[in-house]
Parts: structure tokens; C-alpha cells; sequence
């Protein structure tokens, strides 16, 4: 006879999979944010939802989750990958680029933030080992909520982004000593607290060091085979490898699995196969961090809430406005704006998913007694559920605080709008090259950029610049775009150039625009929008190197200059025709990935 299904875990699958297929499609096309999807439906069908009610109706069994363990170990790699992409898109030195935000201001974010919890919890009656815990739990944030919601909006670039995904950072690296507190706290009193401490320590050191050396020398021969053998299968399954022996690793050290991931993607963001890796790993990444947010959901208990619905209320609020108090104040003393600053502090005040981590171990080692672990993580539930809100919310404070931005008044500086000028759009170190040629052959311009920080320091070096964002039309308006002779796009975001074309074309059929882009794809598709003229970086790259190449050569200046502006001409001409073709490929979200897939 055939063996017996288990269909416990089926039906659960199946329950998560309807989530992803039918009621997180229905919330986007009124809305509503997948997040906030994915945590209702595991509140709803999870087992302190309906789920409860298997036993008094048998039915709900198929469209309900009686066992949040069925799920609750694979929705973990949902947090697992997504550290492992972030990773891959930093690169060790991008990351000591910030360290002064992640070892500053994310380190003395969880200090401060801490310290007032603990406190709190002290004068409430916890012990001092339970308010540490405590404090220390409820400091950190969700980096898979708060990234998610950020890489949705595609500003994981901007200040608010790097701000926070720096604090993020220093919460995820602070899950180590925490979760070692945790568990000394809860040790047997003939164990040696020293010994303990030094035991993790080395633990830790150690599975960093596997980690990175093993990554240094086995990685890339690894994927330089994987990739020669030429099979889709293999170099998912070598990506998935990876990923997971990595947060293995960390994991049997004491440390989150998602640090261990973190790191194995800085190693594979220096090697050359990171965007083959990356359009790998998008799929997994997505329906993961979904089923996380379901399992999250899952432990928001309406019972709890209806018990005591003004004190868990209190708590959210308290929750909420005493950390975001203490992370813009923080923001405002790293010389982040104040709108950065708030918008920030919005994000990171609701609780993360490390509180279920934290708080449930410490009461399963008696260090904080089961009603006040209960009410907590009701809490600290209810605050994620809220963060797409909070996050709407800050986007629309922000602007507020940037009108009235008393510590940079040349935020509010207006350009000329009746002056025949050009207009370039974005002043980082393309816009500045821009800028400074058109002013050696005296070409009028006006200079934007929305990174206030930077605008604020240009205009008091004496730069031609102005605050705003560019995609909004009324603020080309402001510009002067009715009597520009052209409008010079500098910045690399692609949905933001996309609106700043089309904005630019409506109103003004006849005016230059060049833009920059990403690669040879990314310039057909700013030509099918509109664009006068694309220019890719990898094959302007590749045209400099040539020319320098063949001057090294032997080759006179005067024919290699002119054998270099033929080969632009002949990339321009093919690109401008690959666009008249006009969609045949699809849309460019769907030649981007088709294009960073692996070999095969």
C-alpha cells in the first residue's frame, strides 16, 4: 500500500501559498502594502487566529495554520536571504565607507535605546537581567520589513536608505552579544559566567574567519566551474549552497544565520558572477521574506490584544515614539537633516522579529516570566504590523521638516525660470563634470539634486545648485524647463530617470535630453521613452579603455580619437534602431533580469 501522506504540512503549505497567489495580489491593486498582506493573513488563519478553532469546526483545517512549526523554519531563510542580497550589493569597502553611520549612529541607537527600555522595565518590577534582555530586544528594528519597504520604493540609495540600513547593520551585528547575555543570564549558577563569555567569543571569532577565508579562496573556483559547466541547475543550487552553509555555520557558532549569509554575500559582491547570483536568488527572496511576515503574523495573539487593549495600546505608542525620539535626535548629531532624520526614526521605532528571538529564549530560561514575554511580543507584533504605515507617514512629514529646515537655508534657494539655460539634473561627481565643462564654454545651467546634505555644502562652496526632486513637474517647472535649451540627466536611478523623461517630454516635444545610463539595454530603453541621446557607462568604459589602449599603442591621437567616435556612432545608430523596434523584447524590467541570469 502507498505510504500515508503527511497533510499537515500540505495543507499549511497551501494555506501560505493562497496567501501569496490570492490576497497579497488583491491588496496591491487596491493599494495596500504586501507586508501588511502577508501579517494579516497570519494573524487570521494562523493557530491564535481561526486556526484555534480547528477542533470546534473541522473544516477550517484546509484553509488554516494549526502548527506555526510547520512553517516557521524555512520562513526564517526569507531574513537569510535577504542579508545575503544586501551583502551582495554592498561589498567590504562600501561597507567601511559607512562605518561611521553603523559603528556610530546604528551603535549608539541600540545603547540609548536600551538603556530607556531597560530602565523602564526596572521601574516596572523586572529584575535587572530581564529588563537587559528586554531593552536590548525591543532596541533592534526589522531590517526584513524596513528593507523590504525601502527596496520597494527604490530608495535603499537615498540618505533615509543608507541611514537606515546602516542602524540595521549594527542591530543585526548586536544580535551576537545579546543573544550571549541571554544565555548566560539563563545558565545554571555553577557554570562559569567568564568561561561562557569567552567560549561564544571564540565561537564567533571563529566561524567569521571560516567564513571569510574559506569565501576568499573557494568561492570564486567554485562558481568558475559551476560556470563552466553551463547548467542553470547547477549554479542555483551552488548559489543556494552557499547561502545556507554560510548561515549554517554562523548559526552552530551562536550567531543569527542571516549574519553568516550577510557575509558570504560581501565575499561574492567582489567576484564577477554577483548580478548573475542576484537575478538567482530574487525569486526565493521574495516568497520567503513573505512567508516570514506570514509567520510573524502568526504570533499576534487578538485574545492578548482584547484583554488588556489599553495597556498594549500604551506600549505601542510608547514603543514607537521613544525610539523614534531617540533616533532623530541621534540622526541630528550625525549630521543627517532633520526630514532624513525623522523619516528614519519613523522606521526604526516599531519592534523587529529579533524579539521573538530573544524574548522567547529568555523565557524559556526563566529570565523574563511567561505574561510579561506575552505582552511584549504583542507589542512588539502590533508595532510591525504597523511600519508601511509609518513609513507613508514619514514620506509625508519629511517634506515638512525640509521646508523648514533652519540648519540649511540653501535648501530653499528658487532658480531662474525666465533664462535660457540648460538643466542638469543630479550633482554627484557626473553632474559636477557637467557642470564645470558647460561653465568653460559658457553655457548657462542650472544644477538639482535631492540630496539635501550635499546641496546644502555645494551652495555654501558656491555651486550653482538647487534642492528638489525631479520627477516632480512642477518643480521643472520651477526650473525654468519652459525656456531650457536641453536638461542633462546625471543620476543612475532607473525608475527615477524613466519619470524625469517623461515628464521632461510631455512638456517640452522638442527640447535635447540626455541622459546616463546603467548599459547598452538601459540607453534602448531610454531612447524608446523618449531621450535624445543615452549614454551607457559600460560602453563609454570600454571606448576610453580602447582609446587609451591604442595611444599606448603607437597609434596617433588624431586617428584614434576619430576611430573611437565612429565605434560610439555605430553603438548610438544601433541602439536608436533597437528602439524603434519599440517593445519587441518586452518590458526593460523584464530584459534586465533577463539579462543578469546565469550562464547556462
Amino acid at each position: 500500500m502507498p505510504a500515508t501522506l503527511d497533510t499537515n504540512i500540505y495543507s499549511d503549505a497551501l494555506v501560505v501559498l493562497g496567501t501569496a497567489g490570492v490576497v497579497v495580489p488583491l491588496l496591491r491593486r487596491i493599494g495596500l502594502s504586501p507586508v501588511l498582506g502577508y501579517l494579516g493573513a497570519g494573524a487570521l488563519f494562523g493557530p491564535l487566529g481561526l486556526g484555534s478553532l480547528i477542533k470546534i469546526a473541522p473544516p477550517l483545517y484546509w484553509i488554516t495554520i494549526g502548527d506555526a512549526h510547520h512553517v516557521e523554519g524555512i520562513a526564517e531563510l526569507g531574513v537569510v536571504f535577504l542579508l545575503f542580497l544586501i551583502g551582495l550589493e554592498l561589498s567590504f569597502q562600501r561597507l567601511m565607507a559607512m562605518r561611521t553611520l553603523v559603528f556610530g549612529l546604528g551603535s549608539l541607537q541600540v545603547l540609548f535605546c536600551g538603556a530607556a527600555i531597560g530602565g523602564l522595565a526596572v521601574l516596572l518590577g523586572q529584575s535587572a537581567a530581564a529588563a537587559i534582555v528586554l531593552g536590548a530586544s525591543l532596541s533592534l528594528s526589522s531590517t526584513a520589513i524596513v528593507l523590504e519597504l525601502l527596496g520597494a520604493q527604490n530608495r535603499l540609495a537615498a540618505p533615509v536608505g543608507r541611514a537606515s540600513f546602516a542602524v540595521l547593520l549594527a542591530q543585526d551585528i548586536a544580535v551576537i552579544p545579546i543573544l550571549m547575555f541571554v544565555s548566560i543570564a539563563g545558565a545554571s549558577a555553577d557554570g562559569s559566567v567568564l568561561m561562557s563569555v569567552a567560549r561564544a567569543l571564540g565561537q564567533a571569532a571563529g566561524a567569521i574567519v571560516i567564513i571569510v577565508v574559506g569565501g576568499r579562496f573557494l568561492l570564486r573556483p567554485l562558481f568558475r566551474l559551476v560556470a563552466a559547466a553551463r547548467s542553470s541547475d547547477l549554479f542555483i543550487a551552488t548559489v543556494l549552497f552557499v547561502i545556507v552553509g554560510a548561515g549554517v555555520i554562523a548559526n552552530l557558532a551562536g550567531m543569527s544565520m542571516a549574519l553568516g549569509a550577510f557575509v558570504a554575500g560581501l565575499l561574492l559582491a567582489e567576484t564577477e558572477y554577483d548580478k548573475a547570483i542576484e537575478a538567482v536568488i530574487e525569486p526565493f527572496k521574495g516568497l520567503l521574506l513573505g512567508l516570514f511576515f506570514f509567520t510573524v503574523g502568526m504570533s499576534i495573539d487578538v485574545r492578548e490584544l482584547l484583554r488588556d487593549p489599553l495597556w498594549i495600546l500604551a506600549g505601542v505608542a510608547a514603543l514607537i515614539a521613544g525610539k523614534a525620539l531617540i533616533a532623530a535626535v541621534l540622526g541630528r548629531l550625525f549630521r543627517l537633516s532633520w526630514a532624513t532624520s525623522v523619516e528614519t526614526a519613523l522606521l526604526l521605532g516599531p519592534g523587529g522579529e529579533f524579539a521573538f528571538v530573544g524574548v522567547t529564549l529568555a523565557a524559556g530560561l526563566h529570565v523574563v516570566g511567561p505574561p510579561v514575554a506575552t505582552f511584549v511580543l504583542a507589542v512588539v507584533s502590533l508595532t510591525m504590523a504597523l511600519t508601511p504605515l509609518l513609513s507613508q507617514l514619514g514620506r509625508r512629514v519629511a517634506p515638512l521638516f525640509v521646508k523648514s529646515e533652519p540648519a540649511a537655508p540653501e535648501l530653499g534657494a528658487q532658480p531662474a525660470r525666465d533664462e535660457a539655460h540648460a538643466i542638469i539634473i543630479g550633482y554627484g561627481r557626473v553632474g559636477k563634470v557637467v557642470a564645470t565643462l558647460l561653465g568653460e564654454h559658457k553655457v548657462p545651467f542650472v544644477a538639482t539634486d535631492y540630496d539635501s546634505e550635499t546641496v546644502t555644502q555645494d551652495r555654501r562652496a558656491g555651486h550653482n545648485v538647487y534642492f528638489g526632486d525631479a520627477s516632480d513637474p512642477q518643480f521643472l517647472q520651477a526650473c525654468g524647463l519652459a525656456k531650457a535649451t536641453g536638461v542633462i540627466i546625471t543620476v543612475n536611478a532607473y525608475d527615477a530617470v524613466d519619470r524625469i523623461v517623461d515628464h521632461v517630454r510631455a512638456e517640452r516635444p522638442d527640447i535635447l535630453i540626455v541622459a546616463r545610463a546603467k548599459d547598452g539595454e538601459h540607453a534602448r530603453h531610454l531612447y524608446e521613452v523618449g531621450a535624445t541621446d543615452a549614454v551607457p557607462e559600460t560602453i563609454e568604459a570600454s571606448l576610453q579603455l580602447s582609446e587609451a589602449a591604442l595611444v599606448g599603442l603607437g597609434v596617433a591621437m588624431g586617428p584614434a580619437i576619430a576611430a573611437i567616435h565612429a565605434q560610439r556612432d555605430v553603438f548610438r545608430h544601433e541602439l536608436q534602431a533597437a528602439a524603434l523596434e519599440g517593445g519587441r523584447g518586452g518590458s526593460y524590467a523584464t530584459r534586465r533580469k533577463t539579462l543578469r541570469r546565469p550562464p547556462v
